[in-house]
């Protein structure tokens, strides 16, 4: 097959395989990029795109090439913005300036930390306050004292950092590169780094009270599970399309998206049993209401939420919310389920009741992940196409 021309170096091609393993064609602005259009796609090429997007599109969008929807290219949602909830600081990467920006909610002010080029996401040790950030285009981890907003250091993780997670107990940074199959495991306490050959994550997440780190690759059929104390690490089959994650530490269960076959995997960390749920068409984020112990899961193509009884396991409603759902974030005090619809710019506001939608919020062009301060009753969104950082007002 010929290879189409005209595609730039300031994009890049997104293929994506969908419901029904269907394949569509988005092409989307990521910098410095350069890849080729083709109609199948080898393992580490899609790797490869998966760094640069999470967006997705259904057939019908690509119908509609006269009149397509406008091209987004999303940073790693679960960690382009993260909140402090000891210091009520929120950061949020803000690639295109190299640097981060900080909103300190005890007296307002905006500013910024210049980072490596190209950061694309952040993880927090609020114990330590420590901010970590992954700088793609550097290949650089800025280690940050939260106190001051100061560069403490910068660390050599090799090219491609693009996820990284933290847990507090161990005082343990974990960072997965795209292109290797090298996780790196820095100390907090002396920013020694560990490498250990893992696998290519496109999630990590971590268990802080059984010690362990997730790692979650789209084309990767097992959910792999790292043993901090051994270094070890075991898999579990859960099949290919891994997405997102959410973790319940109380029931010690582990919850994943798989985003081509519209369904939440129920892992049971303890018995090892696996259980299926289905969703709505490719799910993008999961989170829990520790309160009312309900999973939300958002579903990008299908323009809704579905909500779980976390118990049960059951399906509790399907809840429409607005086009292109894709970040997520949860008010257990009051109850309340934030959803950020991308090319709707606007937030759902769901109410965990009656799971229903109870407003509507504007937001700036392209809002695609959230973040929540329960002290202030704040929410926080992060755009494509508007600023870094929003306030968005919510009653």
């Amino acid at each position: 097959m010929r290879k189409k021309k005209g595609i730039s170096q300031s994009r890049c091609a997104l293929i994506l395989i969908g419901q029904n393993n269907a394949i569509g064609l988005l092409i989307g602005q990521a910098p410095n990029c350069v890849l080729p259009y083709s109609a199948s796609v080898n393992s580490r090429f899609l790797r490869n795109l998966l760094a640069f997007s999470l967006a997705t599109f259904d057939a019908a969008t690509a119908a509609r090439a006269q009149s397509p929807e406008p091209s987004t290219t999303l940073l790693n949602v679960p960690r382009a913005i993260v909140l402090n909830p000891e210091t009520g600081k929120v950061y949020v990467v803000a690639s295109k300036e190299s640097s981060m920006v900080v909103y300190n909610t005890a007296n307002n002010p905006i500013s910024r930390v210049q980072t490596g080029a190209n950061p694309v996401a952040i993880a927090i040790n609020s114990v330590t306050n420590r901010i970590y950030v992954a700088n793609s285009e550097s290949g650089t981890v800025s280690v940050i004292d939260g106190a001051t907003d100061s560069i403490l250091a910068t660390l050599d993780v090799a090219a491609n950092p693009y996820v990284l997670a933290s847990d507090q107990m161990s005082n343990k940074i974990f960072v997965s590169n795209t292109f290797s199959d090298t996780l790196t495991i820095i100390d907090g306490a002396t920013n020694s780094i560990t490498k250990l050959k893992a696998g290519s994550a496109n999630v990590l997440a971590v268990d802080e009270k059984l010690s362990k780190v997730y790692l979650l690759g789209y084309e990767d059929e097992y959910l792999k599970v790292l043993d901090e104390k051994s270094l070890t690490i075991s898999k579990i089959k859960i099949g290919m399309h891994q997405w997102s994650i959410a973790i319940d530490p109380d029931t010690h269960t582990v919850y994943v998206t798989r985003s081509g076959y519209a369904e939440l995997v129920a892992i049971d960390l303890l018995t090892g049993g696996v259980m299926k749920i289905p969703t709505g068409e490719t799910p993008c984020a999961v989170a829990l209401n520790p309160a009312a112990k309900t999973l939300y899961v958002v579903n990008h193509t299908g323009d809704s939420v579905t909500a779980i009884d976390a118990a049960k396991r059951t399906v509790l409603a399907t809840i429409k919310v607005g086009h292109r759902p894709q970040g997520i974030a949860i008010d257990s005090i009051r109850n309340r389920i934030y959803v950020a619809n991308r090319n709707d710019n606007s937030i759902s506001v769901i109410d965990g009741t009656s799971n229903k939608v109870t407003a509507t919020v504007p937001a700036a062009k392209n809002p695609f992940a959230l973040a929540f301060d329960p002290k202030i009753h704040q929410l926080f969104a992060t755009t494509i196409a508007g600023p870094p950082l929003e306030l968005i007002p919510i009653n």
